[in-house]
């Protein structure tokens, strides 16, 4: 079944507050994170049932000027580091990881606008960066489809843009459109109609004429991130809403080791935040948790001990990793790409061992729906299915070695 895309600024949720908060402020203290995450933490469970787009979450992100934290200051962001990022992420995940995804994705788009004057027309890009600081909008790409697949992997897209005299008109179905229901602008790759084809990205309106939303989006896990497929059904745009057009035999140009350690690092603490949230639930139901038969709380016995200590093993580990690669960008001198890519995957797995290890520790009471345990197993393994994938992150960092690539 598909839907119109009714624009953001048309579904408003009752009682939201506007932006209260100037976007230039950067991060909020220590207290106000916690406060953060605890409102998000409220909202989490209802979000996951229901599995829809977290708008009264947004709406708190919007109302304290953070969806504009990575806007460079020139444009009356926060131009926040990586490590600030970072914080943000993870205060939000902790909280409810859907949004946190979400999130992750507007603080990577919003930076690269930002930098990429030399890519974007100047009228659109001064008008969608002042969206997100004066609107808190949101903007995603769209890049994955049905025959395609990850376009990491290569291929040429199937959407298609048509030249006419005011501009374009776009053709095509994506995929995986994370958190749709909320966005204001699309990214849409596409190729041209001409020969031989050039690819690129097109500005689209979230409502535009011709947009439709293909209800697909019913998964175990990050319910909330509204990753439905997108129709584009004739969708026009004017010409200078085409961006970085090239050659599609170029490809998509030279890799940005810079954006992929920012990437690595926020999607890991996304994952990173779960494991965090397992962790903590364990350790308290094992406190508390005192079998008749035991006469003493689980927390006490060495080899639940032992199993903790594995948890923190891991997570010890992911800490250490993240940190020291948002410190390399901050600092001007980004991990690899290869390397970045092994992060992505060793900060994954970590995640999914450690909440995997909580289960097993907890029987049955981590299965049931009455506790967070379950929702925080289902969250973690989507960890596996961003870009890059496990065996992909592998073969780039195996050819490097085998190249002979500096270490």
């Amino acid at each position: 079944m598909t839907h119109a895309l009714t624009p953001p600024a048309a579904r408003p949720v009752p009682g939201t507050p506007g932006i209260a908060r100037d976007p230039a402020a950067g991060l909020p203290d220590a207290a106000g994170l916690q406060a953060l995450t605890d409102a998000l933490a409220e909202l989490a469970p209802r979000i996951d049932a229901e599995g829809r787009f977290p708008h009264e979450a947004f709406a708190l992100l919007r109302h304290q000027g953070l969806l504009a934290l990575t806007v460079p200051r020139a444009f009356g962001g926060a131009g926040a580091t990586l490590a600030d990022a970072r914080r943000l992420v993870a205060a939000v995940a902790r909280g409810e990881p859907a949004t946190a995804l979400v999130l992750v994705m507007q603080l990577l788009v919003a930076r690269t606008l930002g930098r990429d004057e030399h890519r974007w027309p100047a009228e659109p890009r001064q008008r969608v960066l002042r969206s997100l600081v004066e609107e808190g909008a949101l903007i995603n790409h769209l890049r994955v489809e049905p025959e395609l697949g990850t376009p990491a992997r290569g291929g040429l897209p199937g959407t298609v843009a048509r030249r006419i005299d005011a501009g374009w008109r776009i053709d095509g179905h994506k995929r995986y459109a994370t958190g749709i229901d909320g966005l204001r602008w699309l990214l849409v790759w596409a190729r041209t109609d001409e020969t031989p084809p050039r690819c690129g990205t097109f500005l689209v309106p979230a409502d535009a004429a011709g947009v439709r939303i293909d209800r697909t989006w019913d998964h175990l896990g990050l319910r909330g991130s509204a990753s439905d497929d997108v129709l584009l059904q004739d969708v026009a745009v004017p010409a200078d809403h085409a961006i970085d057009l090239r050659p599609a035999a170029d490809g998509a140009g030279p890799p940005d080791a810079d954006q992929a350690s920012w990437t690595a690092v926020l999607l890991g603490t996304v994952y990173d935040a779960i494991a965090h949230n397992a962790q903590d639930w364990l350790l308290d139901f094992l406190r508390h948790r005192q079998p008749s038969a035991l006469g003493r709380p689980l927390a006490e016995l060495p080899r639940v001990q032992e199993a903790v200590g594995e948890i923190a093993l891991r997570l010890h580990g992911s800490q250490r990793q993240l940190d020291a690669a948002a410190a390399a960008a901050d600092a001007g001198v980004p991990w690899p790409l290869s390397d970045s890519g092994l992060l992505k995957v060793d900060v994954t797995r970590r995640a999914i061992e450690a909440v995997e290890l909580a289960l097993r520790q907890s029987g049955n009471h981590g299965l049931s729906r009455l506790h967070p345990l379950q929702r925080f197993h289902r969250d973690v393994l989507c960890g596996r299915v961003h870009t890059p994938q496990d065996d992909s992150a592998c073969v780039a960092a195996g050819r490097a070695l085998l190249a002979g690539a500096p270490r």
